[in-house]
């Protein structure tokens, strides 16, 4: 019979999660060891086994939570509009705080995303592509209902990935504690993307 998992497992897993995607920033995906990983923990190698069976499956866990996690930003961003009544541009200007909101505390897990999927298995590489693409598709709605008259067919991925282009690069030279917040940064994109996009 299989052993129970403790209380605490998913909190252990969090905290491997942290200081793996800490490590991959640090020295990069290929570089990093599941020795550098377990050193970085205060845990021996073994113990790390214990949670994940190699090095793959911790950023492949990584990556899916992470994507889950920006896939259900957009889920709460779309109900706090209807809740809260908001118009489609407003929508939008609340997707981009909660993104970078978000951002803020996860840069290790975005440079991840950014730079890493690729080491996956083709499966959890697909797996993590096809939510990539949930997002993009995701916000290219939310730019096209809030500013219907400059979206088209032939410009909205160039919008969507402009957008993008400004929130996604932050952890290269955003820093929190700063000269500039990110909250303070989410309402210069605001400003940028309603200025630019407005009629």
């Amino acid at each position: 019979m299989a052993r129970p998992k403790s209380a605490t497992h998913e909190l252990k897993r969090e905290e491997i999660l942290e200081v793996a995607a800490q490590c991959f920033a640090d020295r990069s995906y290929p570089a990093a060891s599941m020795n550098d990983i377990a050193l970085a923990c205060g845990a021996s190698k073994a113990r790390l086994y214990h949670y994940y069976e190699s090095k793959e499956a911790i950023l492949f866990d990584l990556l899916d939570r992470y994507t889950q996690q920006l896939l259900a930003i957009i889920a709460q961003a779309e109900a706090t509009a209807q809740r809260r009544n908001l118009d489609d541009r407003a929508a939008l200007h609340e997707l981009i705080r909660a993104f970078l909101q978000e951002y803020e505390t996860s840069a290790t897990r975005h440079i991840a995303l950014l730079h890493d999927t690729k080491f996956l298995g083709e499966a959890q590489r697909d797996l993590i592509l096809d939510r990539q693409r949930d997002v993009v598709s995701a916000v290219t709605r939310f730019l096209r209902r809030a500013y219907p008259k400059r979206l088209k067919a032939s410009n909205q991925t160039a919008v969507t990935m402009m957008l993008f282009g400004m929130i996604n690069w932050t952890f290269t030279w955003l820093r929190p504690g700063g000269p500039m917040s990110y909250a303070a940064f989410a309402e210069e994109v605001v400003s940028v993307i309603d200025k630019g996009l407005s009629p």
